[in-house]
């Protein structure tokens, strides 16, 4: 066994290249300003907070996210209230919505039976996604259907209009390629990993969270990217004081002589991660920590191995990842995001087909978190991912950040409407005038 020594508590190959998608010319990486139009639908849900307009907001944001997984609500979320913040009136709305009943179950079940059971046959639907194919006919079939439902939504007068679930980018893009949607686009990627589902060349802005899948996703694609910053609640950032630490990992049962490891395993449980769970206990010194999200199976099924701490939901998570020492992940999305802000170190192991290979590949590549392929490798990359300490992102400029440029978009296409009104209401008077006469 590999012995492993705590820090103090104080503190992959490169993707193949894809044919590049068409874009439009002109677009910078940084802010392009395109136009876009706006519809029905209820505000808010279980999936995301609702933010009701009032009066004194005049300016109108529609955030569209997606109940599959919990990373894209969680950032749909997090930009609802930074926009909020700045004085925006924001919707935030689940794309499920605008399918009928049994394209939503497609979605939801589709995606956790596949990733989870079907993981060769998971691979092989991401993989015939990056070109043109039957799965991404049917793909843009489902984003067709969802139009209708979408378009009532964006015809509702928003200054800008921003998603954080692929399907919805491309049915955002249909809609402004139709010229059904004339209001500012943005697209925010929530995977480390870019991927040819969440471009259309008729989105105005893509975003990301760091400059290495920017950089990527624009050299991959030839669709210009800026990133934007991690859109996770700010406590993240915040330390866990020593005292509080210690009293957490005391509950946990975690001794504070052992590396205290955070296994996270998505909202749904998903990956192999009972493999992950064994080559865990196999390192001296370390203590596995699991979150098991919403799959209460997993839970008893690992908090029957000596030396485990199996957890089912927690909404203390700024919490345990300010007193673990590392995290593992087997997926790079919302959890990874968080470490990051929190300047937790990690690594990626036993990850899930699809786009969880793909984001620990983009990640190793960037040198944001190692991805060891054996139980071996992996207490080595403990050892040195421990060892680091905390290490945060550099804070983007505001500007940059995703909040502010989604704002600047509404402002500037509000700015731009605002002739056109005015043209309107004088058009008008003179009709009225000429009426009378």
């Amino acid at each position: 066994m590999q012995a492993l020594q705590p820090p103090s508590p104080t503190a992959a190959p490169p993707t193949p290249a894809r044919p590049p998608l068409r874009t439009r010319p002109g677009i910078p990486p940084g802010i392009p300003a395109q136009p876009t139009r706006t519809g029905r639908a209820r505000a808010g849900g279980e999936s995301c907070d609702a933010h009701p307009g009032t009066s004194d907001r005049p300016l109108r944001a529609l955030v569209v996210t997606g109940s599959v997984g919990a990373g894209h609500n969680g950032a749909a979320d997090e930009l609802t209230r930074r926009l909020t913040a700045l004085g925006l009136d924001v919707s935030c709305r689940d794309f499920l919505d605008t399918l009928p009943r049994r394209y939503r179950r497609l979605l939801q079940d589709g995606y956790e039976f596949s990733a989870g059971r079907l993981p060769r046959f998971f691979e092989w639907l991401f993989q015939n996604e990056e070109h043109d194919s039957v799965v991404r006919s049917l793909t843009l079939h489902l984003c067709r259907l969802a139009t209708r439902e979408l378009g009532r939504w964006t015809d509702e007068g928003w200054d800008v209009v921003v998603t954080t679930f692929p399907f919805a980018a491309q049915s955002l893009g249909m809609l402004t390629e139709d010229g059904a949607l004339h209001a500012p686009t943005v697209c925010y990627l929530t995977d480390p990993a870019p991927h040819r589902l969440w471009l259309h060349p008729r989105i105005g802005v893509h975003l990301t969270v760091t400059e290495a899948t920017a950089a990527e996703g624009t050299a991959r694609y030839g669709v210009p990217m800026a990133a934007a910053g991690p859109l996770t609640p700010e406590r993240f950032a915040v330390p866990l004081p020593a005292s509080d630490r210690a009293a957490l990992r005391a509950e946990l049962g975690v001794e504070e002589d052992r590396l205290m490891v955070l296994l996270v395993t998505g909202s749904m449980g998903l990956g192999d991660v009972t493999a992950s769970v064994d080559a865990l206990r196999a390192v001296e010194g370390a203590t596995p920590v699991v979150l098991c999200g919403r799959n209460d199976r997993l839970r008893r099924r690992l908090a029957a191995l000596p030396g485990v701490v199996a957890l089912g939901w927690r909404t203390d998570v700024p919490a345990l990842m300010g007193a673990a020492d590392v995290l593992v992940h087997n997926a790079g999305g919302l959890s990874f995001t968080e470490a990051l802000v929190a300047g937790l170190p990690a690594v990626s192991y036993e990850v899930i087909s699809g786009h969880g290979r793909a984001n620990a590949a983009t990640l190793a590549a960037a040198g944001l978190a190692p991805w060891p392929r054996d139980p071996q490798a992996l207490a080595d990359a403990l050892t040195t991912q421990a060892a680091r300490g905390r290490v945060h992102l550099d804070p983007l400029p505001a500007h940059r950040q995703a909040a502010h440029v989604v704002a600047d978009l509404a402002r500037e296409h509000r700015a731009r409407q605002a002739p056109r009104r005015a043209l309107g209401r004088v058009t008008s008077r003179f009709a009225s005038l000429a009426r009378r006469a």
